[in-house]
């Protein structure tokens, strides 16, 4: 199988079309579908040799298939990290990279403000195997300092955070990481390397919901763990060859596509957000906006500081709690009522009653998710047409 040029000083806008591709003797210029589980070897002494990793080639799409190859060397690139690995979701990515380091008596720092799958995992799955937590205000350096102990393994946050569009100083709580011998681990779904590449700030580890933006029109579940050789070798490449959370190579391959787009639906995202955030602002019945880009958001220098774009998700809050929320959900005719994010439609949720409703009453108000909280996804139709179907919404509500 023929290999393009390694991307070298490509550009990112270019590795995104370009990266990873691997042509077979057909010279196809569309990456290909490798849709297979197995592959033969000329002799039994080669199948001997490829799982004792003595000579190269694949022997089951469980370890490796080229289309996923592709898309995670095409993810890599983008990121700027040394290695990748696809998984079969994002949560089977947050999931694998705890699990396949962390041992009993290890100890994680993370930010509070977070995705409720990932905090379930962090406070009911961990505990299980012995691992202990603690839990910050991600914004608090002071506190991420304070939480580090010996045993500290890892340190875990989303920036921008879910659903409260927090942001986290990367390169502050990297140097944390490296004085206490852990790895800081970073959720970059609502970014994407479009918009903030953490490696550039000290990450280690860097993970992906690629059914998000990188699919970006809700099609395929995906996952992406990006890190550096070390951590593939000693922890990650073991765990997932034996637990199979594979990433199908459908699945890779429309994700794989979708990056050669990624860039410009991300600036899409980010200007029409914007204008829905600007808007928001004005109604009468909201009552707060957050958008990382607005002068208002109370990180707003650092957002500016560590990301190329606001991003595509404005959250925001009505005045009158649930019955007030409900009520702008179900008056809505453009924009749909759904917990993903990322489409090129734009989406509503509320978070109290869906990602986040597993975290008591106290655990939301700490965290700032009200009752009168929604998260939109911006998509891609035109804002203006959006904004009107807000406003006949916020009327009807």
């Amino acid at each position: 199988m023929a290999t393009n040029k390694k991307p070298g000083k490509w550009r990112p806008r270019t590795i995104a079309v370009r990266g990873g591709q691997m042509r077979t003797a057909f010279q196809e210029t569309a990456e290909a579908l490798f849709l297979t589980s197995g592959y033969a070897y000329e002799n039994a002494e080669e199948a001997e040799a490829r799982f004792k990793g003595q000579a190269e080639g694949y022997q089951y799409s469980r370890f490796g298939n080229p289309t996923v190859t592709m898309f995670e060397q095409r993810m890599a690139a983008l990121e700027g990290a040394p290695v990748a690995r696809a998984t079969a979701s994002g949560m089977a990515a947050v999931t694998a990279t705890f699990l396949s380091a962390l041992r009993v008596g290890d100890h994680v720092v993370a930010a509070k403000a977070m995705f409720g799958a990932c905090r379930y995992v962090i406070e009911e799955v961990l505990p299980r195997f012995g691992i202990s937590h603690t839990l910050v205000d991600g914004e608090d350096i002071d506190q991420w300092q304070s939480a580090m102990k010996p045993q500290t393994k890892m340190l875990f946050l989303e920036t921008p955070a879910n659903p409260t569009l927090a942001i986290v100083d990367l390169k502050a709580v990297a140097k944390i990481a490296e004085r206490g011998g852990a790895r800081m681990v970073v959720d970059n779904a609502f970014a994407t390397p479009a918009l903030q590449r953490p490696f550039e700030f000290g990450a280690h580890i860097v993970v992906h919901s690629s059914t998000k933006y990188i699919d970006g029109q809700g099609r395929a579940l995906g996952g992406v763990i990006l890190c550096r050789e070390d951590f593939l070798k000693e922890h990650l490449q073991i765990f997932l060859r034996n637990t199979g959370p594979s990433l199908s190579p459908f699945n890779a391959w429309v994700h794989l596509k979708s990056l050669e787009t990624l860039d410009l639906r991300m600036r899409e995202h980010c200007g029409n957000a914007a204008k829905v955030a600007d808007f928001l602002a004005k109604e009468r019945n909201v009552t707060r906006v957050l958008y990382p880009f607005r002068p208002d958001h109370p990180q707003h220098n650092l957002a500016r500081a560590q990301m190329e774009g606001g991003g595509g998700v404005v959250t925001f809050e009505v005045e009158g709690g649930k019955k007030a929320a409900f009520g702008l959900a179900n008056a809505l005719k453009l924009i749909d009522v759904s917990n993903n994010l990322g489409d090129t439609k734009s989406l509503i949720t509320h978070p109290a009653t869906t990602t986040h409703q597993r975290l008591s009453p106290d655990a939301r108000a700490a965290l700032g998710v009200s009752d009168g909280m929604m998260r939109l996804s911006v998509g891609l139709e035109d804002p203006l047409d959006l904004c009107e179907d807000l406003t006949q919404a916020l009327k009807a509500a």
